[in-house]
């Protein structure tokens, strides 16, 4: 079976670089190029590929914006997103968009071709340095996590709680309604496990919520 490619960059040296590259293997071919998202979509309804190689950072939409739209066009479809971006978060946006790989553009032709094939068989690719990263700043994430649970709100909510607000002046304060800040206080409660106003002052003392 022949992997039916189509190539998203807006660099058309590159997009000529990677049609050489695929066309060169037995199992592949270009069924098409664009320069942007809107061409990709356009290109897709007609071409009709397996894969998309895309880009992220383009003119107009970026390819992390792109890929939904190809998706809903082709739900079959798979996406390898192939970037300049070694930043682990575009890794974990790239996924969290629909992409089933990302390869850096620096990789070996090799690499390239492997992840294509890999992608196309149902399967997921990372670029093996990107993949330890990305599960490095995971792990850190979670740590962190684990040692404050507490969002950014629900710390707000906690220091004005600790100094005596009612929930009805803390919804004043953040531009909030009185309900969410209900919501907010049990779960910092539950978050935390404290049961009374007195816990609550104690935790917030502990943790120097309370110095100006």
């Amino acid at each position: 079976m022949t992997i039916r490619v189509l190539i998203v960059d807006d660099h058309a040296v590159l997009r000529a670089g990677l049609r050489m590259l695929i066309d060169a293997e037995q199992d592949m071919e270009t069924v098409g190029e664009a320069g942007n998202v809107r061409d990709a979509i356009f290109e897709t309804r007609s071409a009709k590929p397996d894969l998309v190689l895309m880009d992220i950072v383009m003119p107009g939409e970026s390819g992390l914006e792109g890929v939904p739209k190809l998706l809903h066009e082709h739900p079959s479809m798979k996406v390898l997103v192939l970037s300049m971006q070694d930043d682990p978060s575009y890794v974990r946006e790239a996924f969290a968009v629909g992409a089933s790989g990302y390869v850096l553009k620096e990789a070996a032709d090799a690499e390239v071709v492997a992840a294509i094939r890999e992608v196309a068989a149902g399967g997921r690719y990372v670029h093996p340095e990107l993949g330890a990263r990305l599960i490095t700043a995971e792990t850190e994430a979670q740590r962190r996590a684990d040692e404050d649970p507490l969002s950014e709100r629900e710390h707000e909510v906690l220091t004005l709680l600790a100094r005596g607000f009612t929930n009805q002046e803390i919804a004043k304060q953040l531009f909030i309604s009185v309900r969410t800040a209900e919501t907010h206080r049990a779960h910092v409660m539950q978050k935390l496990r404290l049961t009374s106003r007195a816990e609550l002052v104690s935790y917030a003392l502990t943790n120097g919520l309370l110095e100006s």
